[in-house]
């Protein structure tokens, strides 16, 4: 059975940092693609950022400079680093990964609550 295990959200206020983690579990994803996504209350889940399997990035323009997206194939996980947090990327974050190398994602983790005060 196939688990993604967000960890490390939380409160911070804004100009702050954290950093997500995202484990996975139940079969590698070493040659997946990664990402992760973000749903805010009363809006859609929207993209945030993705990794290939090759190293190639993606940001969503909202988070390009701030947001760092990384992975460790070897601890089959992948990271979101933060910076410079603003309220509005107040949201859920959820890691996903595809069974793939292509950006349709299969997986899916239960989501991290990120909360930016002002």
């Amino acid at each position: 059975q196939v688990q993604l295990v967000e960890s490390g959200g939380g409160l911070v206020q804004a100009g702050g940092s954290l950093r997500l983690s995202c484990a996975a579990s139940g079969r590698t994803f070493s040659r997946s693609t990664m990402g992760w996504f973000r749903q805010a209350p009363g809006k859609e889940r929207e993209f945030v950022a993705t990794m290939t399997w090759t190293g190639s990035t993606a940001y969503t323009t909202s988070v390009k400079g701030r947001f760092r997206i990384s992975r460790d194939n070897a601890k089959n996980s992948v990271y979101l680093q933060m910076n410079s947090l603003k309220p509005e990327d107040t949201a859920i974050y959820y890691c996903a990964a595809a069974k793939g190398s292509s950006r349709e994602y299969d997986y899916w983790g239960q989501g991290t609550q990120v909360t930016v005060s002002s």
